[in-house]
């Protein structure tokens, strides 16, 4: 009988052929922890008596949500794993030193794979399936036995084939696929299932752009996400300074078994975009425009639209244009170095001059902690991935997800906009 990739993953890692609805005990490849999750995850490592890491090459801790710290309990929370990471001598601890949002910083230093299995405390672990990998969050204390024992337990998922067909418009990003699909499905309509990303529509998604699809598949409920390897794939592995281990690449049988099928005319999408409250309330930017929302605050960043190409895009739409007056416009680049890229491409200076603010690698604006909090009634449009009541600050704002050319259209307007009207 057939597999899908995610069988062949689990297959591969635990030494016999699996099928969906199995229950494994798998080895795992990369463990993540940031400075939110990873506290918890060491107080139940200590407090269980444990002094070494199954693997320790393969935890890697990266201090994303509230760095530089915003307060005093930010800073005590980030110091515990400081602590741990030099009592255990970590090689994979990244800080202010060498900063960024884990799920870009992780694949951008090469340290997650196509045939990894990957676990981390952060539900949009997922992000890293664009790679070919099995990658999905899990609770602090599912970390915990990860790093005591280098696995985990885990029940191999149905699969949803999801085909894109025909090559995506002007402004027609992965974020637009997956706000799509999410759409689609609802927000629990792939519960506990793996969602897989196929079709000829693939080859024109950047690898930027698969990681936008990829983040949010979590939004539908799913287990995971995950892109076959291919040169794209490859020429961003190759553009690696180094990799962690050798790619384990696999690809589904064509007498795969799947639970649904989807298939989306990727050639007659518009941006979509995700109203108040979830994910899930997609309408086309049509729509939107035709009931003139008027925006307080455009947010570009977040591990889902905070990449070197969402920076472009944001650039070449604002040069020689200004945010609109009762606009603010705050942009969040994933790591440093796509910060100094932007910075040396002259994108930083365009966006500064526009009238936007450019702050570090962080987390903090989009799950509603620091540098970008949403006062009483304000609206935000944002290229983040959760628009929940309170997401962002306050309960009585509203938050609309699109992707970066929508919100960059919209901070020159003030209203939400369509790009390609510009």
């Amino acid at each position: 009988m057939g597999q899908t990739i995610t069988e062949k993953i689990f297959s591969e890692h635990v030494g016999h052929e699996v099928y969906a609805g199995e229950i494994v005990r798998s080895p795992i490849d990369m463990v993540i922890g940031n400075d939110i999750t990873t506290p918890i995850s060491i107080r139940a490592f200590e407090e269980g008596g444990f002094e070494k890491l199954a693997n320790p090459d393969g935890f890697a801790i990266v201090l994303d949500h509230f760095i530089p710290a915003k307060d005093i309990a930010s800073a005590n929370q980030a110091r515990i794993s400081r602590d741990f990471a030099e009592k255990h001598n970590l090689k994979l601890f990244f800080d202010e030193k060498d900063m960024g949002i884990e799920h870009a910083l992780l694949p951008e230093k090469g340290l997650v794979l196509p045939g990894d299995v990957i676990i981390g405390a952060d539900s949009h672990t997922c992000t890293h399936g664009a790679l070919g990998a099995f990658s999905t969050g899990m609770g602090s204390t599912d970390i915990s036995f990860g790093m005591i024992t280098g696995g985990n337990w885990f029940k191999v998922p149905e699969s949803i084939k999801v085909v894109f067909k025909g090559k995506p418009g002007p402004y027609i990003t992965g974020k637009d696929l997956i706000l799509e699909i999410i759409r689609i499905l609802g927000v629990d309509g792939a519960l506990y299932k793996a969602l897989e990303f196929t079709g000829d529509s693939i080859k024109y998604l950047s690898m930027d752009d698969r990681f936008s699809l990829c983040n949010m598949a979590i939004e539908a409920g799913a287990k995971n996400g995950i892109v076959a390897y291919d040169e794209v794939t490859k020429e961003f592995l190759d553009s690696r300074d180094s990799l962690r281990a050798e790619p384990k690449i696999h690809y589904s049988d064509e007498d795969a078994t799947y639970c649904q099928e989807i298939v989306i005319d990727v050639e007659a999408l518009n941006p979509v975009i995700a109203y108040p409250f979830l994910p899930s309330n997609g309408h086309s930017v049509n729509q939107a425009v035709e009931d003139n929302i008027r925006v307080d605050q455009v947010f570009i960043g977040s591990c889902t639209n905070g990449r070197l190409s969402d920076f472009k895009v944001a650039a070449q739409l604002l040069e020689g244009k200004k945010v609109a007056r009762h606009v603010r416009l705050i942009l969040t680049p994933g790591t440093q170095k796509i910060l100094r890229e932007a910075t040396k491409l002259g994108y930083i200076d365009t966006l500064v001059d526009a009238g936007g603010v450019v702050s570090n690698p962080t987390c903090g604006a989009c799950l509603g902690g620091y540098m970008g909090i949403l006062g009483d009634d304000e609206v935000c449009i944002s290229t983040t991935n959760r628009n929940f009541v309170g997401r962002m600050g306050s309960r009585s704002s509203k938050i609309y997800l699109s992707n970066t050319a929508v919100a960059a259209a919209s901070a020159i307007s003030g209203y939400i906009t369509d790009p390609r009207s510009l």
